[in-house]
Order: structure tokens, then sequence, then C-alpha cells
């Protein structure tokens, strides 16, 4: 299956789903607002989020993915299925037991979670009843992280790419049908969030049935499949605790400026929409099939893959890169500059993403490296360096900050994905798991000077536009879409001409039967 189309798959869902959250997040604040309300329903939406991203996200598919994808590749399907079902039943009764406990403690965890509301009893008590409410949401999304590992080691991408879709759909029908009739819009809000964990468990068990991976329950056992799979997955749960440490670092320095914890939010949303539509989805591609790889001994066709990973990566991210830092400020102005949002915070919020851009392409690197080690079980090696750049992070913020102002939080947030991303590669080259191919070799350089040149007309564009940019938002939209489409052109011109990467290739990596240059061919990566 090529790289491309299964990573343009999962890459495309992640764009519809990003495009709908944006209308959802503008949804809510027109109903919402800032007010108690919008105040007690982020705060029970954000607490299982945070569970899932620290149990069910990274670190169950680190540690699920590789085992399942190898013992399908080496002892068949009804071998994975049996890991998976033992997975599935361990992983039921822990999440049924920690929903119970959260339930029955929810007053006292609040105090930890949004401490500033026992000042206002009556928004600290719908707190609570919006947290029990959408709790369950983390029960069935790490049941579906389990069952889109089903479907992704199967090379089935689509339903679980889709799946995080129904999330904004529903609370979108949620606002629209119901939340504006309501007495407190959150209630519905929160209805809605459990309300949608089901429904993305519904479809991706229907999906695992129709790819002939139906799961039963078995009573639960410690196994020695599932005591691995526990004992890969703590470094997970570990490097996701760091993460969401430096996250809270970060905004506590933000803090300390006005407006800054802002800037650097909506600076963070345009620079994750790349991140997510390119990164994540080469990640989610690449680890089945390194695993696969590496339990048949296909030791070269794994290097490939690597190799054919990177060059996608940064046929995408580059031009992104230098797009984001170019015209940071267009971007800002059509997108957020309205009402309370003045040219004062476009100009602001453009410095933190410009600096945020320089480290898009290290993020998706790491993206990219990562999987070399996870198929091959080390999920420690990841958690070390992701460890070291978090260090670097805060001590560079706390530095930067205080000589610069915030956008030295985000220049520190791009140091330390560099320091991450040099890491993880360096030790897989020097364990011998990647070496540059000649293709990669020969192309990287190209698609650097396409997305030089790219940048040189996006920044003579930007001047000859810059009338265009301001007044009514139908002429400043149609300025910026002309941007982005005549750079577009620029890159890919520039790629066609020097033999960076032509259209005939890329249209063939989109098909299903292709001689797949940008995929799996040991003899094209040489």
């Amino acid at each position: 299956m090529s790289l491309v189309r299964s990573a343009a798959t999962v890459g495309g869902m992640t764009m519809i789903s990003r495009v709908l959250g944006f209308v959802r997040d503008i949804l809510i604040a027109g109903f919402l607002g800032t007010g108690p309300i919008a105040d007690a329903f982020f705060a029970a939406f954000k607490f299982p989020n945070l569970f899932r991203r620290l149990f069910a996200e990274g670190a169950f598919n680190s540690a699920f993915v590789p085992l399942f994808a190898k013992r399908l590749e080496g002892e068949g399907r009804e071998a994975a299925r049996r890991f998976a079902e033992e997975a599935l039943s361990v992983l039921l009764v822990t999440l049924l037991l920690l929903t119970i406990a959260a339930q029955l403690a929810m007053p006292w965890l609040m105090y930890v979670i949004a401490p500033g509301f026992a000042e206002d009893p009556a928004k600290f008590d719908m707190a609570v009843l919006f947290t029990r409410i959408a709790f369950p949401y983390l029960l069935f999304m790490s049941l579906v992280a389990l069952l889109s590992g089903v479907l992704n080691s199967l090379n089935r991408f689509l339903a679980a790419a889709a799946a995080p879709i129904l999330l904004n759909v529903v609370l979108v029908a949620a606002i629209l049908a119901g939340a504006q009739a309501a007495a407190n819009p959150g209630y519905v809000l929160s209805w809605g969030v459990a309300l949608a964990g089901i429904a993305q468990f519904i479809m991706l068990l229907w999906a695992a049935k129709r790819a002939g991976m139906a799961l039963r329950l078995r009573a639960p056992k410690l196994t020695p499949g599932v005591r691995r799979l526990i004992k890969l997955g703590i470094p997970g749960v570990v490097s996701g605790g760091i993460t969401q440490f430096n996250l809270l670092v970060g905004t506590i320095i933000a803090s300390l400026q006005a407006g800054a914890i802002s800037w650097l939010y909506y600076a963070d949303r345009i620079y994750q929409l790349p991140l997510g539509v390119v990164g994540i989805a080469i990640g989610i591609v690449l680890l089945p099939d390194l695993s696969r790889r590496l339990r048949a001994e296909d030791e070269a066709g794994a290097m490939t893959m690597q190799n054919r990973a990177f060059e996608f990566a940064m046929l995408l991210t580059l031009p992104a890169a230098v797009a984001l830092a170019v015209i940071a400020e267009p971007i800002i102005k059509v997108l957020f500059e309205r009402g309370a949002f003045d040219a004062a915070d476009t100009q602001a919020t453009a410095l933190a993403l410009g600096a945020y851009a320089f480290g898009l392409p290290a993020f998706v690197l790491a993206k990219v490296f990562s999987p070399g080690f996870f198929a091959r079980e080390d999920t420690v090696t990841p958690m070390r360096f992701a460890a070291i750049s978090i260090a670097v992070n805060v001590v560079a913020s706390l530095a930067l900050f205080y000589l610069i102002g915030f956008v030295g939080i985000a220049i520190a947030t791009t140091l330390s994905a560099w320091v991450n991303a040099g890491l993880l590669g360096f030790r897989l080259r020097q364990l011998g798991h990647f070496k540059a191919d000649t293709r990669l070799k020969n192309r990287l350089p190209l698609l650097l000077l396409a997305s030089a040149l790219m940048g040189a007309a996006l920044y003579g564009g930007n001047l000859l536009a810059a009338p265009y940019l301001t007044g009514l938002l139908p002429v400043k939209a149609a300025a910026l879409a002309a941007l982005v489409a005549g750079g577009g052109l620029v890159f890919a011109g520039v790629c066609q001409l020097t033999g960076a990467m032509t259209w005939g290739e890329f249209r063939r990596g989109l098909t299903r039967k292709s001689p797949q240059p940008l995929a799996i061919s040991p003899e094209k990566g040489r």
C-alpha cells in the first residue's frame, strides 16, 4: 500500500476534523461566550481529554501497534485477534474502575483541575456535573484507540482517521439542535461529548467487523502479551505526562505577560494544522508498516520506507513552514482580526507563529523517527529524549522570556523540537536503523531550494497584496487565497523543473495500483 495514498487518507480526514473543530469552536464561543458556563464546560471537556492523551493515544498506540502487527505478520490473524481481545478485556476493566473512581471523587478532583472554581460555588458544582457527564468519553475513546491500532495494522486507515470527525459533528449538532433552546447549553454539550465517544466506538467496532477482525470479550488475564504491553506502555504514559507538564509550565510563564497566553494559543492553532495533517498522518501509517517489515526481517524494506517517509514529510512540511513564517501576519489577519482581536494582537500572534514555523519540520521529523523505535518495541529511548527536550524547553523559555517576552516561549518550543528530532535521528543512525539513501540526499536540497524560492515569491506577493489585505473580509480572504495558491504553484513548478518531485510521481503514489516510487520499492531508494 502506498505511503502517499495512506498518509493522504489520514491527513485528509484530519483536515476535515480540524476544519469542523474550528466551526465547533466558533459556535461554542457564540453560545457560551467566556462566562461561567463556558469555563465549566471547557474544564469538563479538558479533564477526560488529558487522560485520553496520557493513556489512550500516544502510550497505547506506541506499545500496542508493534505487538499486534508483529503477531499479525508472524503468527497470523487468529493469534493477533487473541492478543487484541486480551488487551481489550484488561483495558476495559481498568477503564471501568477508573471511571467509577473518578465519578465518586469528582468534587475533590475539581479542586485539582480547576481550584479557582471553588470561589464560585455555582460554577464549581456545574463543572463537577459536566465532568461527570463527559468523563465516560475517556472510556470509549480508549477503546477506540485499540480498535484504531487494529485497523491501522490491517492497512485500513479510513475509519480510524474519520472517527474524530464524529466528535465535532455531534457537538455542532448539539449546539444547533439543543444548546440554543436549553436553559444551560453546557449541559447539552457535555452529553454531546459522551455521546460522541459512544458513536466513535460503534463506528470502529463496525469497521473492525467488516475487516474480519471482530473482537470478543474475554475474562481479563495478565497474559505474557498483556504484561509486555503494559511494560512498553508505561514509558509512553510518562512521556505524555512530561509533555503535559511542559505545556503547563509554558502557560504559567506566559501568564506573566498580559495577552501572551492568547497570542500563543492562536498561533499554536495554526501551526498544529499542518503538523496534524502531515506529521501525525505519516506516523500513524509508518508504525504498523515498519513493525510488519521488522517481524519479517526485512530491514532493507524498513530502511527504504523510512527514507520515503522522510522525503514525503519534507515535501509537504518545508513549504508549509516557509509559508507560515513569511506570510504569518496575513494569515492571522484574515482568520482572527475582528471584534476584540485588533491589529496589535495580529502582530503579536504573527510573531509567535513565525517562531513556531521554524520548528514545524522538526515536529514532523520526530513523527517520522519515533516509529523506528516503537516498531522495535523500544519506548524508553523516545521517552528519555522527550525528557531532555522538555528540559531544554523549560530552561530556554525562562531565559528567553525575560529577554524578549512571550516570543521567547515559542522560540524555546522550536529549539526543543529540533533537539528532540536531532537526538532521535542521531540515535537511529548510530544503531544502524536509519541512513539517508541516495535519492533522499539528492532530493532534500532540491526541496529546500524550491521552498526558498517559494518564500521569496510569497514575500514579493505579500508586498503587492498589502492594499487588499485590509478592509472587507471577502477581499482579504481572496488576497490570502491568491498568495497561498501562487506560492503553491511556484513550489510545484520548481519541484517539477528540478526533479525534486514530479506530478507524475505524486499522482502514482495516490493510486492503488502503482509502481509506488514513493512507498516501498528498495530499488528506487538506492
